[in-house]
């Protein structure tokens, strides 16, 4: 308009090619509106074959990876749980054996110190004093009484010469 320029007369082209959104104030050039801001572009305008949206390769991925991820995360789960229970019903039978097997051995031990101790009271009590001193003699004969007293009230308890046998004196 100025200075013999002609004036733009497309503002609907202007529009598509710089998308331009009226923001509600018209601009004005001596009170006349440059372009009308009650027209929608033509962007704006629907096109006459809707397109549902697309969910992108990605979120259709992740969606069925998830879905399964879960059920194997499950799964896994439930395994350890079974296998946990497993291990756990393996080693309270293992720890009955072994408390079994240890019982055993106790009284095995048991017998066999009653034995050793039945083989020497034995000895004691067979012992030939003949030929002693008098001093052994008394010895042995503390020694018989001992057996003995077990022997007819059975007292486990240690005997008056215990302290001649332990290893210390």
């Amino acid at each position: 308009m100025r200075q013999g320029k002609k004036s733009f007369l497309h503002h609907e082209c202007w529009e598509v090619v710089f998308k331009i959104i009226p923001t509600g104030t018209a601009v004005v050039l001596n009170e006349t509106p440059l372009h009308d801001s009650s027209l929608d572009s033509p962007m704006e305008t629907e096109s006459p074959l809707p397109r549902p949206p697309r969910p992108s390769v990605r979120k259709a991925a992740k969606a069925k990876k998830g879905s399964t991820s879960n059920n194997e995360c499950v799964q896994f789960l439930e395994q350890i749980a079974k296998n946990t229970a497993l291990r756990i019903e393996r080693d309270l039978k293992r720890e009955e054996a072994d408390m079994a097997r240890q019982e055993a051995f106790a009284i095995q031990q048991q017998q066999a110190q009653e034995k050793d101790m039945e083989d020497r009271e034995m000895k004691i009590m067979a012992m030939d004093m003949s030929h002693m001193s008098l001093e052994t003699k008394a010895y042995w004969k503390l020694r018989r009484r001992d057996v003995m007293r077990r022997k007819l009230f059975h007292d486990d308890g240690p005997s008056n010469t215990d302290w001649l046998n332990d290893q210390n004196h």
